[in-house]
């Protein structure tokens, strides 16, 4: 086992493209680190280099203390998984797993235990003497898991290993995965599309932007205190509310009504380079059925009403959509999450989605009331994506003292 540490790691490709700008991450050894991102991030160009199968172009990586720039992919002890499978159709999963073993020319009695103590660990045992063709999707991504466990690597590093299996299995191999990895106790740099893992496998989540680091951090300190328009709208599902909202009169003027800032929030908005339009945002869970909440003490607060459009009920809770009338927020980060996600709902600025539990009566076609929480709101500055409501890094509210 041993840390990762990228020093101003960057890719420069021939052509003058900057595929990844001067990262700068430590990964502790054992640590388990999510790179998320939108194609084409550069999270993928990250872990190759990493690998060893991409070059750097400047910075420096160490892996276990030792800078391994110019070292071969072999000579780096490291192990990884693809998207896709690779296993040899013609070898049994036996066969498979031992292969590296093999090409270090291991002794058989060593190579057997490996094979079979992998086996255990990924519940293969039974399918030792399958061939692929005979495996499932799952079953063929825990035995390419198994061929790089028996190498005992300093390191693992997995290239959207689950994105070719249906969503019921990918939920199912995100259990192996992050149990795998807290048995081991190996470092683990993850690559995914898919926030939803991210947010549910690392310890820490590197969101990557165009080739650059957004954020780093725990999976909920992501999600809750989000540094830009970018991350606070790719981290969660579904994806943050972005609303136009100005600043005018001491009151926060906005599609759901005017809201009242507090004292250190208008001294932080009257500063000269904080715009009077901004981006505000709100993540759907946190509206509240205004019907369920009514008489209770919730602080500080709006309430208004709006025409549902639209009801999905998922059993333990249900997703309401909502048409409300208001200018469009508008910012860079919200036309490239649009345009990767292709949810150009957060573009129009007048599409309204709030998450409510399964015992509101709201229906589709009738006025309903909402309950919106004044802490539960962010504000961002659309030109620099920034996030107005971080006060030392914690999410303060447009309410706040």
């Amino acid at each position: 086992m041993a840390d990762v540490v990228l020093d101003k790691v960057t890719k420069r490709f021939d052509d003058g493209t900057i595929a990844v700008k001067e990262v700068d991450l430590q990964i502790a050894d054992g640590e388990f680190v999510i790179l998320v991102g939108p194609s084409g991030c550069g999270k993928s160009t990250l872990l190759n280099m990493i690998a060893g199968l991409e070059d750097i172009s400047s910075g420096e990586l160490r892996i276990g203390g030792q800078r391994v720039n110019d070292r071969e992919p072999r000579e780096r002890d490291i192990a990884m998984v693809f998207q896709s499978y690779a296993l040899y159709p013609n070898m049994t999963v036996r066969e498979n797993i031992a292969f590296p073993l093999k090409l270090a020319k291991i002794d058989k009695a060593t190579i057997d235990k490996r094979v079979n103590d992998s086996a255990k660990l990924l519940e293969l045992t039974e399918l030792l003497d399958r061939r692929p063709a005979n495996l499932s999707g799952g079953q063929r991504q825990r035995v390419a898991m198994g061929r790089a466990i028996v190498r005992s690597p300093q390191a693992f590093l997995m290239d959207e290993p689950l994105s070719n299996l249906d969503a019921k299995l990918r939920v199912q191999m995100r259990t192996v995965v992050a149990r795998l990895q807290k048995q081991l106790g190996t470092t683990m740099v993850y690559v995914t599309h898919d926030q939803t893992e991210a947010m549910t496998l690392g310890d820490r989540v590197v969101v990557l932007r165009g080739g650059a680091v957004q954020q780093v951090g725990k999976p909920q300190a992501l999600y809750d205190n989000p540094t830009n328009i970018f991350v606070a709208g790719f981290i969660g599902s579904p994806s943050m509310n972005f609303l136009h909202a100005s600043v005018a009169d001491g009151m926060l003027r906005t599609a759901v009504g005017d809201l009242p800032v507090g004292r250190r929030m208008q001294k932080m908005l009257e500063a000269p380079d904080v715009p009077d339009e901004l981006v505000m945002g709100v993540r759907p869970e946190h509206f509240l059925d205004a019907d369920l909440v009514e008489g209770q003490d919730l602080g500080p607060g709006v309430q208004f009403e709006s025409t549902v459009d639209l009801v999905e009920s998922l059993g333990s809770d249900k997703f309401v959509y909502f048409t409300i009338e208001g200018a469009s927020a508008s910012a860079a980060e919200l036309e490239e999450l649009a345009a990767d996600t292709g949810d150009t709902a957060m573009l129009s600025g007048s599409n309204l989605t709030v998450r409510f539990p399964a015992e509101s009566t709201a229906t589709a076609g009738q006025p309903h009331r909402i309950w919106l929480p004044l802490n539960r709101i962010h504000l961002f500055n659309p030109a620099t994506g920034r996030n107005l409501t971080l006060h030392d890094g914690i999410a303060a509210g447009v309410a706040s003292d």
